[in-house]
């Protein structure tokens, strides 16, 4: 049987040296949730947050076979999990995804002048209650608030940018997840707007923005367009991983 891991402390050594923040989220209670099937002595852990989840320890069937609904970029920790993952699910498609070091030193002067890009006609806005609404009306735009529970959590733990062109987003980076120390960025801008530095501008903002709260705005990127963005912004790549994205109606927790 799975249990949702209630004093998540007991799971943190599953996951000791995994440097990834969505995981940080889910074991600080910030948001998403732990899954275990021993909820005294775990010694298998799923951390679920957003779409993706981590597996962790000793691989757990059950764990891997008890998925949320819907769409999941499921994470294993070693190979034992990868193979787990695949006898499971044998369609998943399986992918790289390039994980970005978290000890960035931003050039905060460079980062301000790439604000200067801004086109005639567009204006930066952070995420607030009106543009919120307006992140929804788009499967574009929507992850960038999706995630969180409410308007009211995001409103209160999530951070945002975006640029509109005549009232509608066209670009935005957002907190996808959010933990104590900082953020984990979402970026998209819609296709007809793109190849304008507009990605980069709004980023800017956003780690900016951070900056002053004493936030770290941390990057995982999906493909190695993400990763040149990063670069450009400041960011170091550090390793490529592997991932598994799967889909199914079914869920059982």
């Amino acid at each position: 049987m799975v249990y949702e891991l209630k004093d998540t402390s007991k799971a943190e050594a599953l996951f000791t040296g995994w440097k990834e923040t969505l995981i940080t989220s889910c074991l600080q209670k910030v948001m998403g949730k732990v899954y275990v099937t021993d909820p005294e002595n775990p010694v298998s852990a799923f951390a679920f947050v957003g779409c993706f989840g981590f597996f962790a320890g000793s691989p757990d069937e059950e764990l891997v076979q008890n998925k949320p609904a819907g769409f999941v970029i499921m994470v294993p920790q070693n190979r034992a999990w990868e193979e787990l993952i695949e006898r499971v699910y044998p369609d998943a498609k399986k992918v790289t995804r390039y994980a970005i070091k978290k000890d960035t030193q931003f050039d905060v002067e460079a980062l301000k002048k790439n604000l200067q890009m801004l086109p005639e006609g567009y204006e930066l806005k952070s995420i607030d209650d009106k543009v919120y609404d307006l992140c929804l009306k788009s499967p574009v735009t929507a992850d960038f608030v999706s995630a969180f529970e409410s308007k009211k959590q995001y409103l209160k733990d999530g951070r945002g940018m975006v640029i509109l062109k005549e009232g509608s987003i066209i670009s935005g980076a957002s907190s996808y997840t959010r933990y104590r120390e900082g953020i984990e960025i979402e970026v998209d801008t819609v296709e007809s707007e793109r190849r304008k530095n507009l990605a980069m501008i709004v980023c800017s903002a956003l780690i900016l923005r951070c900056l002053e709260e004493g936030l770290y705005p941390s990057w995982d990127a999906q493909n190695m367009g993400s990763v040149r963005l990063a670069e450009k912004l400041g960011y170091e790549f550090d390793h490529e991983y592997v991932a598994y994205e799967v889909a199914s109606n079914e869920r059982t927790h």
